[in-house]
């Protein structure tokens, strides 16, 4: 925590002055009196921030009424209470939305068939693997949130901030998808429990709703209408009605609970099976002597044995058969894959990192009091249906937790409430992540309209919602849940791959600024989440994973084309000096040999203007060596030092427009030659310094403008830029060009004279770039040009 001094505190606002710190301010009224408390205060430097104004101070979250313009270089936040008071809390922000997600479809629908198939077990045994790698996931998670302030995006902003445009745009649109693809199978889950209660002839509860097609798709449409309705009014709508539903599915749980231990043994109706017939009254017992199958009435039931060690005996270990509604053989994989899409939700919270009030501290609090509480309920869940429900029941009624409950609406209740939370959430997390993304102009004008903010607060992504809710009715018209699951998981993994890579590479890089406050985390964690996840991908689905992975690398290259030049402070750049401060050091110049010689060279440019033709052949000449330009700025540090931060951005530009591979070096002299002996002296570092310099011939021509082959060089050495950024680069090039001062139009304007440019060789000569020559020219016996010593060249 850091005070900023100077704070002015006025009615409903606070004036930070304007140092390189920014504060948010948090404002309490009591009577006629403010009190302002500074909160969360950032560096500078801190490449999470959200945004960096031209005036060079990041912004953290601009609260409606701020005004960066206010008189007196202050910082000005007005109404910041009124702004904070309507953002979300740990609760209703992370927690609920991150358990209702967890929950989902698979709770109330599929623990059963789970457990049936893999035993109690083995399925403990997998949601213990799948929290494992859920767990990693979320440490890096909240690693990233802590370090810094957290814009709309969730993990997107964290991953594009930390990989940089390319990594973060590719998995932003996968995040998408997967959000879309979840909402759609929770939308299907949503029509399953109401057609399996509701339905015509086949309705456990009534049989009052038809049961075709299309009316199915009708049932799923008004239920993300609905969806639609309350994302539209806006994230405080949808926290309340997070909070109502989250409610009913507690009831649903807690009803279910108290069953298991209240309810006594009956029969419960299950599907027809081969084991037993419609026309028989029969019982078939196992070795225990619990009934497996009952024929009564022409109805097929199988046995609710309430608590029964044998049950649990019988339970205990796997027994893969043919899943009665897809008519598939199961297998470890099989069940394996659908149990970890019940544990996907993780990133609900992170979703609305822009709605939070303090996401830094509510994304980790939260995602991680959601994981323990869903383990919990899942494990007990398993427990106590491997205790009380016989093999067959489980096998051939995935709705068993409706027969065996106190009072059957509860759990269709809990269904349906589950199924269309996880709907919402997902809707609205896939709109801010397309919002996020959109804001960036990653993929240019494709997806430029849907960065546009409506709503009285202009904080609702209008024309993001419509696209997901639109792309979410085209995959529920698939209508079955099970072809749709796969995708859901693979999408959903590949984006906590890159959210653990992120936090590897942070860790790994060692930055300054990577300082977060969670500390439960380190590069191990984030190395095996990271690897996990990817193997749990090819584990489940070989074929969707590599799909998705290509769809990721089809997508990074696509932003690594058109996207646009970002300033993001990328990891990738920490971890490259981190690797070349340590083998530089490793470059010993002692050990240099001349077998192992290369050219290291030194061009002391006047003017790209006229000089690019020199440049561009030794560039050619280098051969894998070093580069560097060298350019002599005249004038006292006084004045000039003022322009020399401009002028070396112009020089980087230069470079990068020409695709020159070369360092720049800029000093400010008196004279030329002495700023030609600086650079002579200091340029390079450790084992690369140069060992030859190249410098223009001395003459009284008019030197020729070379803009035109700097243009031409461009389009010959970069196609990708040639046809699809032109025009672009084409602007560029001039303003780069323009950016350097105009050529001489005679011959009595050369800012060297002949015997400071003879000074020049001599230092050049005596610079011991050749060592040789060193030796021989620093004696006075050594003489050429009219027997003058080398010392007296420029006397």
């Amino acid at each position: 925590r850091v005070l900023v001094p100077h704070l002015l505190v006025g009615q409903n606002f606070v004036l930070v002055q304007r140092p390189a710190l920014v504060a948010r301010v948090n404002m309490t009224t009591e009577g006629d009196a403010v009190e302002a408390s500074v909160v969360s205060i950032q560096s500078e430097l801190t490449p999470l921030l959200s945004s960096i104004s031209n005036d060079g101070v990041r912004h953290l979250q601009e609260p409606k009424g701020f005004d960066k313009e206010s008189p007196g270089g202050f910082l000005c936040f007005k109404n910041c209470k009124s702004s904070l008071s309507s953002k979300l809390s740990t609760l209703p922000g992370v927690a609920v939305p991150c358990i209702l997600s967890i929950f989902s479809v698979i709770l109330f629908l599929r623990i059963g068939y789970v457990v049936g198939m893999s035993g109690v077990g083995p399925s403990l045994g997998m949601l213990v693997l799948c929290y494992f790698v859920v767990l990693l996931t979320v440490l890096s998670l909240s690693a990233i949130s802590t370090n810094g302030a957290i814009r709309g995006g969730g993990a997107y902003f964290m991953i594009s901030r930390a990989l940089g445009p390319e990594f973060g745009g590719s998995v932003g649109i996968i995040f998408y998808l997967a959000n879309v693809f979840a909402c759609s199978i929770n939308t299907l889950g949503f029509v399953e429990a109401l057609t399996t209660n509701l339905a015509e002839e086949t309705g456990i509860l009534a049989e009052i709703l038809p049961n075709t097609s299309n009316w199915r798709y009708l049932y799923g449409t008004v239920a993300l209408v609905f969806c639609l309705v309350i994302c539209f009014v806006g994230a405080s709508l949808f926290a309340m009605a997070s909070l109502v539903i989250f409610v009913a599915v507690m009831v649903a749980l807690i009803s279910v609970i108290v069953s298991f231990a209240a309810k006594n043994s009956f029969l419960a109706i299950v599907t027809s099976s081969s084991e037993c017939t419609n026309n028989t009254n029969s019982s078939i017992h196992t070795s225990d002597n619990d009934i497996l199958f009952a024929c009564h009435g022409g109805h097929c039931c199988a046995n609710y044995t309430s608590w029964s060690i044998s049950t649990l005996r019988n339970n205990l270990h796997s027994d893969y058969v043919e899943d009665y509604s897809t008519h598939v053989e199961t297998s470890f994989i099989v069940i394996f894959s659908v149990l970890f899409n019940g544990v996907t939700g993780i990133m609900a919270g992170a979703n609305m990192s822009g709605d939070l009030k303090n996401p830094s501290f509510s994304i980790p609090v939260g995602t991680l009091g959601a994981c323990l509480f869903t383990f919990v309920i899942y494990a007990v869940i398993m427990l106590f249906t491997g205790l009380t429900c016989s093999r067959s029941l489980l096998h051939n009624n995935y709705n068993y937790m409706l027969y065996i409950n106190v009072w059957h609406p509860f759990v269709t209740i809990g269904v349906l409430c589950a199924t269309l939370s996880s709907a919402l959430s997902t809707l609205i997390g896939a709109s801010r992540v397309l919002q996020a993304v959109s804001q960036d102009n990653l993929f240019g004008f494709v997806l430029r309209p849907f960065s546009i903010m409506k709503g009285s607060k202009r904080d609702n992504p209008i024309y993001a919602l419509l696209l997901s809710w639109i792309m979410v009715q085209a995959i529920i018209i698939i209508g079955e849940l099970n072809t749709v699951a796969p995708y859901v998981a693979m999408f959903f993994l590949l984006s906590y791959s890159m959210v653990n890579l992120a936090c590897f590479a942070l860790c790994v890089a060692s930055t300054p600024n990577y300082r977060p406050t969670f500390r439960f985390h380190s590069w191990h964690t984030a190395l095996l989440g990271f690897m996990c996840s990817v193997a749990v991908m090819f584990f489940i689905n070989p074929l969707a994973a590599g799909l998705a992975i290509g769809a990721g690398i089809l997508l990074f290259v696509i932003v690594s084309v058109i996207g646009p030049a970002t300033h993001w402070g990328e990891v990738s750049q920490g971890l490259i000096y981190h690797q070349v401060r340590k083998y530089l050091l490793r470059l010993d110049i002692r050990k240099r040999h001349v077998k192992l010689w290369r050219p290291q060279m030194l061009f002391l440019a006047s003017n790209p203007r006229a000089s690019y033709p020199m440049m561009d052949f030794i560039n050619d000449m280098k051969k894998g060596g070093l580069y560097i330009l060298g350019h002599v700025i005249i004038g006292s540090f006084e004045e000039a030092n003022a322009d020399l931060h401009e002028q070396f951005r112009t020089w980087l530009d230069f470079i990068d427009c020409t695709k020159l591979k070369a360092f720049v070096e800029l000093t400010i002299a008196e004279s030329v030659q002495m700023g030609a002996r600086s650079l002579m002296m200091n340029s390079g570092l450790g084992g690369m310094k140069p060992n030859t310099i190249m410098l223009g011939f001395y003459d009284d021509s008019i030197p020729k403008d070379t803009h035109n082959a700097v243009k031409t060089a461009l389009r010959r050495t970069n196609p990708l830029i040639r046809h699809c950024i032109d025009r672009n680069s084409d602007v560029k090039i001039e303003h780069v060009i323009d950016s350097f001062p105009a050529l001489r139009d005679n011959a009595i304007d050369q800012i060297v004279m002949p015997l400071e440019y003879v000074g020049i060789i001599k230092l050049v000569c005596l610079s011991g770039c050749n060592s040789h020559a060193e030796e021989r020219l620093c004696t006075s016996k050594f003489q050429f040009a009219g027997q003058i010593p080398i010392e007296r060249w420029n006397h």
